[in-house]
């Protein structure tokens, strides 16, 4: 099982980045569960400040660029692809070699879009391969979760709403909707790796 997890950092300068607020929490409580229940667990994951669990195999990574040639050059020997990073969907179109100054008036920094990790394993997939994305909302969470599992083809993606209490970055609980092309199962509110467990047995159950 290869299993992404955290935020991705995009440089501006040497000195600043875009990122967002993912912990990796739920990434790494899905790579912990699956290792005990006795999977070969490659975990990709952003800078993050928690400990990976023991006995998985840990690539670190910075950028969204680094998570796809991360992902793509190790999703082939797997079964399941279960990408819970929060990665950029922009990064700065160029990269100042030196720190930028400050300056009179305001300042744009024009963006370009990253790579669609997701959308590339699940286009090429082989045989077999069990595909599950995330998706935080802050509204229409399961029309534009349904909207991204049909678009990019997965077989499966969590929802949770980043306003629902209990859910989202930085806590150590989630509310998810586990959706799929035959309906969807919401879970109450329960620890990240609770989740995990529930989501391990909808992938183990639908293999």
């Amino acid at each position: 099982i290869l299993v992404t997890a955290g935020p991705t950092q995009e440089a501006i300068d040497p000195v600043r980045y875009i990122t967002n607020h993912s912990t990796g929490r739920m990434g790494y409580a899905i790579a912990q569960r699956a290792r005990e229940r006795g999977a070969e667990v490659i975990l990709v994951s952003g800078p993050v400040s928690i400990q990976a669990p023991c006995g998985v195999e840990l690539i670190n990574v910075v950028s969204a660029q680094d998570m796809f040639e991360a992902v793509s050059s190790r999703y082939e020997t797997c079964d399941a692809v279960i990408k819970a990073a929060a990665v950029a969907d922009y990064r700065p179109a160029q990269v100042h070699e030196d720190k930028m100054k400050k300056k009179d008036g305001d300042l744009s920094i024009p963006l370009e879009r990253t790579q669609d990790i997701l959308g590339w394993v699940a286009e090429n997939r082989h045989p077999g391969l069990f595909v599950c994305g995330f998706s935080m909302e802050t509204k229409d969470m399961i029309a534009n979760s349904q909207a991204k599992l049909e678009r990019k083809k997965l077989d499966m993606i969590v929802a949770n709403n980043l306003k629902v209490a209990g859910a989202g970055f930085g806590v150590s609980t989630n509310v998810v909707t586990l959706i799929t092309k035959d309906g969807l199962q919401e879970l109450p509110r329960m620890g990240k790796d609770e989740v995990a467990a529930h989501l391990l047995d909808e992938i183990q159950r639908r293999r």
